[in-house]
Order: structure tokens, then C-alpha cells, then sequence
């Protein structure tokens, strides 16, 4: 199944992460307003456990998610760059 705008984004505990704006590439983009990192905007696809009518599940707990081995490319760079 295809990644639709307006699906909710959930992690592997059936946590509300946030909504998918749009897909671009292999980056899910989420609403800022309900994203769960106002932040982070982006998942990385490769992120993705399984995709139903109406959710996006992760295949990560929110805890993982947000780690750095999680984040964009982008922001994984700052973080490293800072250290």
C-alpha cells in the first residue's frame, strides 16, 4: 500500500508520532503542528514497518525514533558536526 498525505504515522506500540504531509523521495514529511518533534519533520522511509488503509506503523518505539540513528541525514550531520 501506498504512503498517502493525511495518514497518522504511528510507532511500533501504536504511539501517535504524527501525520504525513507528503512523501518525497524516500523522506515522509509530517505536519509541523502535529508532528511529535516540531523540529523534525522528516522520517526516513527505511523507517517504516507496514503501511494499512489508514496508518504509517514505524518499526520503532517514539524512544528510537528520536534517537540520532533515526533522524535525517541532515540532522544526524549537525549532531555529529557539534561533537
Amino acid at each position: 500500500m501506498e504512503i498517502c498525505a493525511h495518514m497518522e504515522i504511528v510507532d511500533a506500540n501504536d504511539q501517535h508520532v504524527g501525520t504525513v504531509e507528503n512523501v518525497e523521495g524516500d523522506r515522509i514529511k509530517m505536519f509541523e503542528k502535529d508532528a511529535l518533534d516540531p523540529k523534525e519533520l522528516f522520517l526516513n522511509r527505511s523507517q517504516v514497518a507496514a503501511v494499512d488503509e489508514h496508518k504509517v506503523w514505524l518499526a520503532q518505539k517514539v524512544s528510537a525514533i528520536t534517537t540520532r540513528a533515526f533522524l535525517s541525514p541532515e540532522v544526524a550531520e549537525k549532531i555529529t558536526d557539534k561533537k
